[in-house]
């Protein structure tokens, strides 16, 4: 009985071409002066947000302030927890709440969002890791000073939908760079 080899088994339909991997293209990174400048701009807005205060509303009567006021929330004052907070063994799924990743070494609010499970949230997949991992990763190229930390507010609507709609609003105040709705505005140099 021949004995059959592997080759002759098998077919091989792309022996005439040549298989060379297509150039790859080189990726763009944003120069020192650039982060530097996209970083100043993004600051002065929100500091100039923090400044001003809402226009308050004149009323015949006493209404109880909003429960959830947008302008009562400053990611920048929250006590700050480290990135690595997602890391830690919880007992409990979470509550709901806002979390902000803030870079506080440049007092800069970077994402703004929102979830019914603080302990589970970022545990899984979340396209802001790499947004920071990148962020931070460019900081240390340059050898600037970086600070990135996570921000909770507690005080968040345990329903879904007033939960979204108070991350919007405050997504659309603060223009935190890493959140979709702002790419327009700010780019996005760390996708």
């Amino acid at each position: 009985m021949p004995v059959i080899t592997l080759e002759e088994k098998q077919l091989n339909l792309f022996s005439d071409l040549s298989l060379t991997p297509a150039p790859r293209t080189e990726t763009l990174v944003m120069s020192a002066d650039a982060l530097a400048k996209w970083k100043a701009q993004i600051v002065e807005y929100q500091q100039q947000v923090r400044q001003s205060q809402a226009p308050k509303q004149a009323t015949l009567f006493d209404i109880a302030p909003a429960y959830c006021d947008p302008e009562a929330i400053d990611p920048l004052l929250l006590q700050l927890v480290p990135m690595a907070f997602y890391r830690m063994p919880a007992d409990s799924p979470g509550e709901a709440c806002l979390y902000f990743i803030v870079d506080s070494a440049a007092g800069l609010i970077l994402y703004v969002g929102e979830t019914c499970r603080s302990s589970k949230r970022w545990k899984g997949i979340h396209d802001c890791k790499d947004y920071i991992a990148s962020y931070q990763d460019l900081h240390y190229r340059y050898g600037l000073p970086t600070a990135v930390n996570a921000a909770f507010w507690w005080d968040a609507p345990v329903q879904r939908k007033a939960r979204q709609e108070l991350e919007l609003n405050l997504i659309l105040k603060w223009r935190s760079p890493f959140n979709k709705e702002n790419w327009e505005r700010w780019g996005q140099p760390f996708k």
